[in-house]
């Protein structure tokens, strides 16, 4: 619906609405889509459907409100000062949320009633949206995950290309990037989008056409002049993290007008040479950041171009398969980010997820976070004493954004202050201690006049723990400003003035139980026993009484005096005086710091810098990882390597991991891995793989050495599920994820490939398996680890020249097998899938059918039919039984005459038996 055909308020009460509700209808039109908290004194109250879906998700009471239409209004409610935790819910549950605020007090009300010419007893509050809070437009730390960013992403589509950015409101990172459409949901993946800002058009083509969205729930549509199919999609929109917005939005030329009047330049082209669907979609994320805030704009930094191809490629199966960020159940705990992260604080962290979920491809990048590291690694003291000092650091980028957004705090300026000075602190310690690779992060920590000004501001203005909330107070130190020492001085002395008073009244009475007392309604006032008013009225021998009356009550008579009533209003004065002078320091202060908002986030980015190097200098040495050697070769050779999380899990355990080599080269650039299952072989390709997702992201590496030619895509398909809401099996997810290895890796991608074609007939996935490899060795050529139990496929190394066949080593004991856990070259003969279905527990008598079952199968003629073997072999008759072994324990037993035996017997047969079982008989 355009703005020129909403209701208004005026419009509402014609229907014959109250004049609370015309308002709340007259808000509500402008933001269909968005449960409205809608203020009303210390209470939002929500109303009709927004109550019934916000009373569900945060289980509280359902009540009404009056009727409309006869029927009575459905309403609930949460307190205004605890708002979060209700919100949090709500956001997670996938609303959008509207807080609708009263804009003006009582007071302003009656006024501009009267300049109106209406009755100011009937004035109505003006209330109106303040902000829209989206999944993607979250600041509140109660709201945010310390640890993780909080991006907004916005996805355009100009002439067939197709531009990302991305942002997060809480820090002011901004970042665009020209995308192919096949790239589009490896980037999200990549990114990890918490909202998607897209137009209705690329909501079909890419999202839908993808199936990709669930089906849209019945709901009431948004906006009644809707088509039904642009409802549709708002509507499955909301069921997931794409927001739809009229494709009228997605203009390129007002998308760049709007970043050139926030950045305040003539043009985009020193910030890089966009396209114009990158322009498109970072102007369209500037606009929906302005419609949520309502006006406001966080600090954002100038928006980074990345470049196609500048950081190693994950695909979403790879992601889940590799667990990097999040385990398969979809948990922090478990992962590789969970199990490596050694940062202090939150800036740390994130850039430390970043870089994982990212790595980069620029081997001289690289190197420059490594050297980083290394220094840190050789100077063991240094380290300890930057993280020492980390540990104090506030996070910086979150405090400015809420000062920037308006929603900041005392609390907020105090971070900012303590921030700036642990960053002094860390920069005489970098200076104190010079180390060539930390000297770009010692010359960010540069402290200009500017920001020295604003630390002595700070340091001077505010005490140490103020208050959480600006408009409680209290959070300017003594003998910042006089007049504000004044006012506080009166404030806080009312009681010693009161009690003086009180003094003064009871000597002049001779009432001794006399009170000075203060209430809301009257203020301050003297009460006194009903049995001494008369003593009250007594007038002086001048002919004046100063005492009074103001109140008669059951047993209680109250008074005042024209010198207190002129103290109260000192008293009164003082606070509301004092209070209105802290709220206008505190706007001062944040505009201080808001001028200061580029140097604050380059010396946060610093420190999140040297964080992130001290973290993994200081997981080196816990853990023995070697510094990687990454170049432009195609080379990879690993020695000694280990799985990361595994073998943090067996250090617990107090067990020792297997190391093993890897060499994929020229001669044998792609492995043929055969083993059985409980071997190893998913770890084994497992740390690989991440191996070099560690090293490209700067980290030194678990091995005794590697030497790794930089990867550009990395691609696993290790493990299998279905994707039942898609419609697909276990076999069919397969498929799609090998399919799209062997269609998008490339002579420098590492693959690693599991179990191919084991999901159908034994024939079609051999045939499967046999092509794929192929595949990889004559078309892709790339890098690769392929597991395979099919042994068929070693027939292959003679006809492939760089197909190398290895396999797990297993030893064989007495009939049962000793997993090794280590990776030899050279072929298995066997799979052992039947020891370890007795490791498993399969029943002796399975056991033994399989082995008949296997030993005449393995006899049988290529050419030989099962049908014969289903003959010789019926599948459904009995499963022979094994005669039980005779044991003198067994023998005992089996002559125990049970029903002759006294209790005393029974207690000597039980004594005997257990010699017997103890000396393993």
């Amino acid at each position: 619906m355009s703005k020129s055909a909403l209701k208004s308020v005026d419009d509402f009460l014609n229907d014959g609405h109250t004049p609370m509700m015309a308002q709340y209808h007259a808000v509500k039109e402008r933001h269909p889509d968005a449960l409205l908290f809608y203020r009303m004194g210390d209470f939002y109250e929500l109303f009709f459907d927004d109550a019934v879906k916000a009373a569900a998700t945060l289980d509280i009471t359902l009540t009404k409100r009056g009727k409309t239409g006869g029927e009575e209004i459905p309403m609930c409610g949460v307190p205004f000062h605890s708002m979060d935790p209700y919100l949090a819910k709500l956001i997670r549950a996938g609303f959008k949320v509207a807080i609708c605020e009263q804009k003006e007090t009582p007071e302003e009300a009656k006024e501009r009633a009267r300049r109106d010419g209406k009755p100011a007893s009937k004035a109505m509050l003006m209330r109106d949206v303040v902000r829209i809070v989206t999944q993607g437009t979250l600041t509140e730390d109660t709201l945010l995950e310390a640890r993780e960013n909080n991006y907004l992403a916005a996805l355009a589509e100009v002439g067939g290309q197709f531009g990302l950015s991305w942002l997060d409101l809480s820090t002011g990172i901004f970042k665009v990037q020209a995308l192919k459409k096949s790239d589009i949901y490896t980037a999200f993946e990549r990114i990890g989008c918490n909202e998607i800002v897209l137009s209705e058009k690329t909501y079909i083509d890419v999202i839908l056409s993808e199936g990709r969205s669930p089906e849209p729930k019945d709901l009431k549509s948004s906006g009644a002049t809707e088509d039904p199919s642009t409802a549709r999609l708002r509507r499955s929109a909301q069921d997931d993290k794409f927001t739809v917005q009229p494709s009228s939005l997605f203009d390129s030329e007002n998308a760049r007008l709007r970043l050139e009047k926030l950045f305040g330049v003539g043009t985009l082209e020193a910030f890089g040479g966009f396209s114009r669907a990158e322009i498109t979609a970072a102007g369209v994320l500037v606009d929906y950041v302005e419609r949520t805030q309502v006006g406001k704009m966080p600090y954002l930094q100038k928006p980074q171009q990345i470049a196609s191809g500048a950081s190693l490629e994950i695909d979403a199966a790879t992601r889940r398969n590799l667990e990097l960020t999040r385990t398969l159940t979809g948990e922090r705990r478990g992962s590789l980010l969970d199990n490596i992260d050694r940062t202090f604080t939150g800036p740390g962290a994130r850039l430390l997820q970043t870089c994982l979920s990212a790595p980069l491809t620029d081997s001289t990048e690289i190197n420059r976070r490594l050297d980083r590291v290394t220094s840190l690694v050789e100077n063991s003291n240094l380290r300890d004493e930057i993280r020492e000092q980390l540990k104090q650091l506030p996070d910086m980028e979150r405090a400015l954004a809420r000062i920037n957004l308006g929603r900041g705090s005392p609390r907020d300026l105090v971070m900012i202050r303590e921030g700036l000075k642990q960053s002094d602190l860390l920069r005489s310690l970098l200076q104190s201690k010079p180390q060539e690779p930390l000297r770009e992060i010692s010359a960010a920590l540069h402290t200009s006049p500017e920001i020295a000004r604003l630390q002595d501001i700070l340091k001077q203005a505010l005490l140490d723990e103020p208050p959480a909330l600006a408009r409680d107070g209290g959070f300017i130190a003594p003998g910042y400003h006089a007049k504000l020492d004044e006012l506080k001085l009166l404030r806080d002395d009312a009681r010693r003035l009161i009690a003086g008073l009180q003094e003064k009244y009871v000597a002049h009475t001779g009432i001794s139980a006399l009170k000075i007392k203060f209430n809301n309604v009257l203020g301050y006032f003297i009460e006194i026993s009903a049995k001494h008013a008369d003593a009250m009225m007594v007038k002086d021998p001048g002919g004046s009484n100063p005492y009074v009356h103001r109140q008669t009550m059951a047993g209680a008579v109250r008074f005042t005096t024209p010198e207190l009533a002129e103290l109260e209003r000192d008293i009164t004065s003082a606070a509301e005086k004092a209070l209105a002078l802290e709220l206008e320091m505190f706007a001062q202060l944040t505009a201080e710091i808001q001028a200061q908002s580029e140097a604050i986030i380059a010396r946060a980015s610093a420190l999140a810098t040297l964080d992130m190097a001290a973290a993994f200098a200081d997981l080196a040495v816990d853990r023995n990882y070697t510094r990687p050697v990454l170049d432009a070769s195609l080379t990879f050779e690993i020695k000694g390597a280990r799985h990361p999380i595994v073998e943090s899990a067996l250090k617990r355990d107090s067990q020792t991991f297997v190391p093993n080599d890897c060499d994929l080269n020229d001669t044998q650039r792609l492995w043929l891995l055969i083993g059985p299952n409980m071997a190893g072989k998913s770890t084994y390709l497992r740390q690989n793989a991440l191996i070099v997702v560690l090293a490209q992201s700067g980290s030194y590496v678990p091995t005794a050495s590697a030497h790794i030619g930089i990867v550009d895509r990395l691609f696993s398909r290790v493990g299998a599920s279905d994707d039942l809401a898609r419609g697909r099996s276990t076999f069919m997810v397969e498929m799609v994820e090998t399919a799209a290895i062997l269609n998008q890796a490339t002579q420098r991608s590492l693959v690693i490939l599991d179990e191919i074609g084991r999901g159908t007939a034994t024939f079609d996935g051999l045939s499967i398996a046999w092509a794929c490899v192929e595949h990889l060795h004559e078309i892709n050529k790339c890098r690769g680890l392929f597991a395979t139990h099919y042994h068929e496929l070693t027939s292959l190394t003679s006809k492939l020249p760089s197909l190398s066949p290895h396999s797990m080593q297993v030893k064989e004991w007495k009939g049962d097998i000793i997993f090794l856990h280590s990776v030899a070259a050279g072929s298995a003969d066997r799979s052992y899938g039947i020891h370890v279905g007795k490791l498993a527990g399969l029943p002796d008598a399975v056991i033994t059918r399989a082995q008949e079952v296997l030993a005449l199968l393995q006899s049988s003629e290529q050419s030989g039919s099962l049908s014969k073997l289903a003959d010789d072999l019926p599948l459904f008759t009995a499963a022979p039984k094994t005669a039980p072994k005779s044991s003198p324990l067994r023998e005992k037993i089996n002559s125990i005459d049970i029903d002759v035996l006294s209790p005393r017997d029974a207690l000597d047969v039980l004594y005997q038996l257990k010699a017997l079982a103890d000396d393993g008989n």
